[in-house]
């Protein structure tokens, strides 16, 4: 079987790109934390915003779905699942919850896979939740005339328990003995638990369940205000092509981690930069107006309001929406459609 030894990083060298990343992403969260440990109200509208965005993109990427109105009432527990993929989401909402409430008290273990595994799939009838897969799988590409062809062969049914095992102790070791940057390791881990594939149905969505698990566990916060999962989605061409190199020459342990590295640094970047954007709206002791103004025009092309409540958490619904039209009133933004399917656009002539 292939071997684990994540101490071996620490001969690893990185190019001037990888080490730059980290500095940036290092440096966003050094000027994050002091605001972020007052904890006010506003943020508790980030967390809600994200932990819905989080569960439902991550269910996106592999399929599954249902209604905006229907993902926010079930994530806030406002309603029971009412078909499979509305099981899966509540599964999915249920493993997110526990790690934002208890991610200090999560070791990182092959039984501790199991059991988010197990919960994952806890309300569907699959009979596999917490067991590791009884039959070979693949990543396949599919596409859209629905020919597919084998991209990876992961780790075979019978070596997949000591692999998982494997990879886990490796990372602790690694992480104790601070042999290389956790938010470097943190990606190469993810790599090597999808290249294992060790379940039948639910590796994807486990692995940016862990994902989120393990920048947690390192002090990386950002994910709790901002949703990594929706980055991931809107680039998931992207992702399952670094994840395609990662993975080239990996039973040989020649692969090259670096471009899903970089991917991951690209999301999680993002994710800070996005924080800090709407931190200065918080903060901006200004009416509710101005705050608004300045997120349209932090805002390129069509808009909604939900995507302006979203980038002003220190305001309510109401105060959005006297804004807006406010701001259509006075010719700054277009109003385009109407009821649900109203959005908006920054009038050209005032640019």
């Amino acid at each position: 079987m292939r071997g684990f030894d994540y101490m071996k990083l620490k001969e690893s060298s990185w190019d001037t790109e990888v080490l730059s990343f980290v500095a940036q992403i290092r440096e966003y969260k050094g000027r994050q934390e002091l605001y972020l440990r007052q904890k006010p109200v506003e943020l508790e509208r980030l967390v809600k915003a994200a932990k819905i965005q989080s569960t439902d993109s991550s269910n996106r990427i592999e399929g599954i779905g249902t209604s905006n109105a229907r993902m926010k009432q079930l994530v806030q527990e406002r309603s029971t699942p009412r078909n499979r993929d509305e099981q899966e989401i509540v599964g999915y909402r249920d493993v997110l919850n526990t790690i934002y409430e208890s991610y200090e008290h999560i070791p990182l273990k092959g039984d501790v896979i199991l059991q988010l595994h197990r919960d994952l799939l806890a309300l569907t009838d699959k009979t596999f939740g917490g067991k590791f897969k009884n039959t070979q799988n693949y990543v396949n590409e599919i596409h859209t005339d629905g020919s597919f062809f084998t991209q990876f062969t992961p780790l075979a049914p019978f070596e997949t328990p000591e692999a998982v095992e494997a990879i886990c102790t490796s990372y602790r070791q690694a992480l104790e003995k601070q042999v290389i940057d956790p938010l470097i390791l943190i990606p190469i881990f993810i790599c090597d638990f999808l290249c294992v594939h060790p379940f039948n149905d639910g590796n994807g969505r486990l692995s940016r369940l862990l994902t989120t698990l393990l920048l947690y566990q390192s002090g990386f916060m950002v994910g709790k205000y901002i949703s990594i999962e929706q980055k991931i989605e809107r680039t998931k061409d992207v992702y399952y092509d670094v994840l395609a190199k990662a993975s080239n020459g990996w039973y040989e342990e020649k692969n090259d981690y670096v471009p899903f590295i970089k991917y991951f640094f690209g999301i999680v970047l993002n994710c800070y930069r996005d924080l800090e954007n709407r931190l200065s709206l918080v903060n901006r002791k200004s009416t509710p107006y101005e705050i608004v103004s300045k997120a349209v025009d932090n805002t390129l092309g069509v808009f909604t309001k939900a995507q302006i409540l979203e980038l002003c958490p220190s305001i309510g619904s109401s105060s959005v929406e006297a804004a807006l039209k406010r701001l259509k009133d006075e010719g700054y933004i277009l109003r385009q459609g109407s009821g649900r399917n109203t959005t908006y656009v920054r009038n050209p002539n005032n640019t």
